[in-house]
């Protein structure tokens, strides 16, 4: 009998003492497993975020489950994330193939009309997809290629517009040159023919001359001489380089304003910008009407030049476009003018290279005021600029001056 207790008194013990270690166990794997790190869920890894603000591209971090943790303003701006999810498929596609095989993944996309919220339109982007840990994370890179885009084209089309306006002037100087020696003895004729090669070289020299000036003025270096330029000295100047192409249409050139303004700059620039202002009213100016350059001080740091005429004005879809290197309002009447197409853009770059800016005022059939805007040399002692009836008024009223004392 007491055997057998001893026996069961055994085997309790046994039996609990076994309890004991599988509990041992039990508490120890599960002790293992709350130290083992855990795949972070909504959570970017220490650091990333760090990286990414000071990144220039557009970033955006996508979990496991396509749900965006983080976006920079531009990716939010050019309407690639909305919420927490992409909305570009494109991007959501490259970024579940990476997840999927770990691989990098680079693609050029455009983001178009009517995709995102709060973006430009037809913007071009350099996307760039990779892994990011080992969590599921994956993270996107766009950078903006649009305005990279829009350089290349303007120097494409540049180059396309040069060698067309190249074309024309010297493929007729090699026609007229083959009619001269086809009309050796017939004086009349080389002599008609003669004058339309004289004509065409001065318009290729022309061509060639405004190409040399665009070339120095449109890049960013600084213009290497400035000094002290008298605004009345380059009115007459530019006047006086334009008084026979008006004289041919009969048209009176005038000038006035206030005395004695001066601006920092280059005078020979300066002189070419008002030419091109100058010459551009004469051209599109009906025979018998006026030209009026007029100089005035705005305010006590500004000065302002405005040449009004009378011509055909301007259409107002086309004013925004005018200063684009060979863009023509008139196609046909520009042929007729013998215009390069480049001196409302020289206009522009001389004025910017100077710290100001050129506008323009125009009513079709009552003709146009065009202003260059350029930092006052001496401001005024005491900061008040001259009394208003000594200076022109806006374009309406500087055009209406001109009619009234046109003949």
């Amino acid at each position: 009998m007491e055997v057998e207790i001893v026996a069961s008194l055994t085997g309790l013990a046994g039996l609990a003492i076994g309890l004991a270690t599988g509990l041992a166990v039990r508490v120890s794997e599960r002790a293992q497993r709350v130290t083992t790190p855990a795949a972070p869920v909504g959570v970017l890894p220490p650091g990333v975020a760090s990286v990414l603000s000071v990144l220039r591209s557009s970033a955006v971090v996508v979990d496991g489950e396509d749900r965006v943790l983080r976006a920079s303003s531009a990716a939010r701006a050019f309407g690639m994330v909305s919420g927490d999810r992409l909305v570009l498929d494109e991007l959501l596609a490259m970024a579940r193939l990476v997840r999927r095989d770990g691989e990098i993944r680079e693609t050029e996309i455009q983001v178009g009309p009517g995709r995102g919220r709060g973006r430009a339109d037809g913007r071009w982007f350099a996307v760039r997809v990779a892994p990011l840990g080992s969590h599921g994370l994956v993270l996107v890179l766009a950078e903006d290629l649009t305005e990279l885009r829009r350089t290349e084209a303007i120097r494409r089309d540049f180059v396309a517009n040069v060698s067309h306006e190249l074309k024309t002037p010297v493929g007729a100087l090699s026609l007229l040159a083959e009619t001269v020696e086809g009309a050796a003895d017939d004086p009349e004729a080389v002599r008609r023919f003669a004058g339309r090669m004289q004509y065409e070289s001065v318009r290729l020299t022309n061509l060639v001359q405004d190409l040399m000036t665009l070339s120095r003025i449109q890049g960013d270096e600084p213009l290497p001489e400035l000094h002290a330029v008298g605004l009345d000295e380059i009115a007459v100047e530019a006047l006086d380089r334009c008084q026979i192409k008006a004289s041919a249409k009969d048209i009176e050139l005038a000038v006035g304003g206030e005395d004695g303004l001066q601006v920092r700059g280059d005078e020979e620039l300066l002189i070419t910008a008002l030419r091109n202002l100058i010459d551009n009213a004469v051209a599109y100016s009906p025979e018998h009407t006026r030209v009026v350059v007029a100089t005035r001080r705005c305010d006590d740091q500004h000065v302002e030049i405005n040449v009004t005429d009378q011509g055909i004005g301007i259409p107002d879809t086309e004013v925004e476009r005018i200063f684009e290197r060979f863009y023509r309002v008139d196609p046909a009447r520009s042929r007729q003018t013998g215009g390069t197409g480049l001196g409302l853009a020289i206009v522009k770059h001389v004025t910017t290279k100077h710290g100001g800016e050129v506008t323009v005022w125009s009513k079709e059939g009552s003709g146009s005021t065009f202003t260059i805007r350029l930092p006052l040399l001496d401001a005024s002692p005491n900061g008040v600029p001259p009394a208003a009836e000594t200076r022109p008024a806006e374009g309406a009223a500087l055009n209406e001056t001109a009619r009234e004392a046109t003949p």
